[in-house]
């Protein structure tokens, strides 16, 4: 059995390491994908198999994250100092940077230099969510290791396996919609994320629907829903570091990137599946309902499409689309930009 078989799928990354296993690991690897796909625990099993240890902390496996919003150059030159340690145990020492991409240009400058010039000893795994951030030089210094989104298929298994209570429908729609997460899948089976969703999906319908349909009031319900999310992970956070010896400057930091990374994942995962809604309407339309994200709510989609409505539907899908596109690069004020997506999704499907 292969040495990640508890990590889904990703089959180019798996091929990578355990070929590097098979030989001798290269100083330095960048895994780079979506979240959610299982980077991290690929990362933590791959340097304990370096290590040759099944331990979760052990003495030469170094770990460091984002405390707040970016990862800065102290915290990069804490580990510098640690990566000039002879090993304790094991004959290497590995080195996981988690949220690579949110290194300042300060720390991602203080990491090259270790990157070019690493002890012979040292195995460093940088792990990103986007490329982007991360610069061609350090790029060029690492092996690059793939992830991609899952499969369906891999998805339905975990819903099959976390919550077989669901009927069929239920199962398909709840795999379709995580879009290939796994950390968006859990959050879907939490029963306050249930919630979130059915109003959600009722915004949705009311912006056709409902002659006093307000795009303000339908803007501030998706930032109540983000703003719930955040407080969740917030409470989750305070409980995850109550017994960790951290300064209260540190646990401060990390507690407000978890609320704060959550409300931006919540509002994004919203937008997505608000897409995918007015994307359904023009499936059903067509008769390719088995191919409707939302399996679960086929009976308000047969319901609200029609071929009239198609043209409205598909370029709501594309506003939509455009308002991720924007809130996810730039620095925008969500409600304004929100109450204006859907002033213009108004506007197309009551055309």
């Amino acid at each position: 059995m292969s040495t990640f078989a508890a990590v889904s799928e990703q089959t180019e990354a798996k091929r990578l390491l355990e070929a590097a296993l098979a030989d001798t690991p290269v100083h330095a690897y960048l895994f780079h994908g979506p979240r959610g796909v299982g980077k991290r625990e690929l990362a933590r099993a791959f340097g304990r198999r370096i290590l040759g240890t099944e331990r979760t902390v052990h003495p030469d496996l170094y770990e460091l994250e984002a405390l707040g919003e970016m990862i800065r150059i102290d915290a990069i030159r804490e580990l510098r100092r640690d990566l000039h340690m002879r090993p304790f145990e094991a004959d290497r020492r590995v080195y996981l940077v988690l949220d690579a991409h949110l290194m300042n240009e300060d720390a991602a400058d203080a990491l090259l230099k270790d990157l070019e010039e690493p002890p012979p000893y040292a195995v460093i795994v940088l792990v990103a969510d986007d490329l982007g951030p991360i610069s061609q030089t350090i790029r060029s210094r690492c092996q690059l290791v793939p992830f991609r989104r899952l499969s369906e298929r891999a998805l339905r298994d975990r819903v099959d396996a976390r919550a077989p209570q669901l009927d069929e429908p239920s199962r398909i729609a709840m795999a379709r919609v995580a879009a290939g997460r796994l950390d968006r899948l859990e959050r879907l089976l939490d029963e306050r994320s249930v919630k979130r969703r059915a109003t959600l999906i009722e915004g949705a319908r009311a912006v056709y629907r409902e002659p006093s349909f307000e795009p303000a009031d339908a803007a501030s319900s998706l930032l109540e829903a983000s703003r719930a999310r955040g407080g969740e992970a917030k409470e989750a956070e305070e409980k995850a570091i109550a017994d960790l010896d951290m300064t209260a400057r540190d646990a401060e930091q990390r507690v407000k990137r978890a609320q704060r990374g959550a409300e931006r994942e919540e509002l994004l995962a919203q937008l997505e599946e608000l897409t995918t809604w007015y994307r359904d309407l023009v499936v059903v339309a067509v008769g390719a309902e088995t191919a409707a994200m939302h399996a679960d709510r086929l009976d308000d989609l047969r319901a609200d499409a029609s071929l009239e409505r198609m043209a409205g539907a598909e370029r709501a899908a594309e506003i939509v689309r455009d308002a991720w596109r924007e809130l996810e690069e730039f620095n925008l004020a969500p409600q304004l930009a929100l109450e204006a997506m859907f002033v213009r999704i108004e506007r197309e499907l009551r055309a």
